[in-house]
């Protein structure tokens, strides 16, 4: 018997390329956040250990995290997971801000949350499939 091979849908030029853009702003965010923290910029390094009180050991950790994160959202086969990951890191800087009483700060993990979703819904039909934002009649 012959066996059907699951042919990709092509996407239209547009929504890809919007796609690109969308994912590219939380990719942004978290490169630039890990620059910062891994130079060692006295400003980043103090905020987190006295604004925050994380200990300074946690900074290379906090790298780590986000370059990982930044890479399984590059890769395609592993964006959904890189994305439910990212949520849950992000989750947790907004949760960091919100205890110092910064809501200001708190958007910026939060919207970066919203670009990564939202550049994965607009280019993968497969998560459009799966979370439909109207049924058809």
């Amino acid at each position: 018997m012959p066996t059907e091979t699951a042919r990709p849908v092509p996407i239209p030029r547009w929504r890809l390329w919007t796609g690109r853009v969308l994912s590219f702003i939380p990719v942004a965010i978290l490169l630039s956040s890990a620059w910062v923290r891994a130079t060692h910029h006295t400003n980043a390094v103090a905020e987190i250990v006295t604004a925050y009180g994380y200990p300074e050991s946690a900074i290379v950790r906090i790298v780590i995290a986000e370059c990982v994160l930044v890479v399984l959202y590059l890769v395609p086969r592993t964006s959904i997971l890189a994305a439910i990951l990212m949520t849950g890191y992000l989750g947790g800087a907004v949760a960091a801000h919100l205890r110092i009483a910064d809501p200001a700060r708190a958007a910026i993990p939060l919207a970066a949350g919203l670009f990564a979703w939202g550049g994965l819904y607009v280019r993968d039909a497969r998560l459009r499939h799966l979370l439909p934002l109207r049924r058809s009649a």
